[in-house]
């Protein structure tokens, strides 16, 4: 796993909570971990996630279209 720091830019598969199958590529902020003050999570749509290997996180929005039509389309 990459070295993120608080403040970075990343971009991250959305799952749609109320359609499954639906998948979108979004970005999020990396931010200091709010259950977790030695950890970070990325934040996206008002909730955290802790940011872990399991994860699929991309710097950049290229990167992240390029893994997305790899395994979606």
């Amino acid at each position: 796993m990459e070295d993120y720091t608080a403040g970075d830019i990343v971009y991250i598969f959305y799952r749609n909570p109320h359609i499954q199958s639906v998948a979108n590529i979004q970005s999020a902020a990396v931010v200091n971990d709010p259950d977790n003050p030695d950890g970070l999570a990325v934040f996206v749509y008002e909730t955290y996630y802790p940011l872990t290997a399991d994860l699929a996180i991309y710097t950049s929005a290229f990167e992240a279209e390029q893994a997305y039509r790899h395994y979606f389309q």
